[in-house]
């Protein structure tokens, strides 16, 4: 089984796309360059903000390999979404994933279909027996209508390679309730930027990051911050961020973060249909929003040698 810690800031990267529809390969280098440079822990790839939705299993294939080419001898792990409607597809996935040089992989419930707990604890059970690669179960009830809870968490405790949860369930006592009853066992992974300093200040072990895409500094020394107890200075910069950070939890949040990696010089607006750029009063909002940002942007300390 490979090895990742599931500690510090995962960005859920972007697919930035060219004028042609293509995925651009170079502006992706670009951003990942930045990321890496920034001090991410790991890398997620085709998740929402990747639009999972719109890119082809072809595609997918080929991002994937470009990135575990790209990182390979550097300790990034590349993180894959499983998002899948049926057991046969997601165990299919995981394994062309193992195959393909994957770190490991994101597990979403089964979509489109409103499983019941025991179909999906079935589901992760089947998947996490069929491949080697550790496992992120995506904890998402708002988006998907679906709840892990502490009883199904607690059926997966045989399964050593689900090793962490991504925690998007925005009740922040849950991550209080998945310490108590599992320790350590799970990695906790905050997936809610407007929650995301609460969620390290009360024990998670680290971010499923959105507006990391955009800003990767600010979202390292805001988690490397709250690991040294500096926390007045973790909080100046989320006070700072938070205007951008409720670009997230917006039906559009791919187009907005997109807008503020383009302002930032890491992005292109471009995305795929049916999703259509930003145009009129809404971008201008939106954009207003980024630039006053980085207008007033928070002072960082040398937060690599914290």
């Amino acid at each position: 089984m490979k090895n990742i810690s599931w500690i510090g800031i995962y960005p859920a990267l972007l697919t930035p796309f060219t004028e042609n529809d293509e995925i651009d390969y170079p502006l992706f280098q670009i951003n990942l360059d930045a990321q890496i440079e920034a001090g991410v822990d790991g890398i997620i790839i085709g998740g929402s903000l990747g639009e999972a939705s719109t890119i082809t299993a072809e595609e997918k294939r080929e991002f994937l390999k470009y990135c575990v080419k790209t990182l390979e001898g550097k300790k990034t792990p590349v993180i894959i979404n499983v998002a899948e409607q049926s057991t046969k597809v997601a165990i299919a996935m995981a394994l062309e994933a193992e195959e393909l040089g994957a770190d490991g992989i994101m597990l979403l419930p089964p979509l489109k279909y409103k499983a019941d707990d025991d179909e999906v604890v079935t589901y992760f059970k089947a998947v996490a027996a069929a491949t080697k690669l550790p496992i992120l179960i995506y904890n998402n009830p708002v988006d998907y209508g679906i709840r892990v809870t502490l009883a199904m968490f607690e059926e997966l405790l045989p399964y050593a390679n689900v090793q962490a949860v991504k925690e998007s369930t925005r009740d922040l006592a849950n991550i209080t309730n998945m310490l108590n009853k599992f320790g350590d066992r799970f990695k906790i992974l905050g997936g809610v930027d407007t929650i995301s300093l609460e969620s390290l200040m009360l024990g998670s072990h680290g971010l499923v990051a959105g507006l990391v895409d955009a800003f990767p500094r600010e979202t390292v020394a805001m988690y490397k911050l709250v690991k040294a107890k500096r926390y007045d200075e973790a909080v100046a910069i989320y006070r700072w961020f938070m205007p951008l950070l409720e670009l997230d939890i917006h039906p559009k949040l791919v187009q907005y973060i997109k807008l503020a990696a383009t302002a930032e010089g890491i992005g292109s607006e471009h995305v795929r249909a049916p999703r259509l750029p930003l145009k009129g009063a809404e971008r201008e909002r939106v954009l207003k929003i980024i630039n006053d940002a980085i207008a007033n942007r928070v002072a960082l300390p040398d937060y690599k040698n914290l």
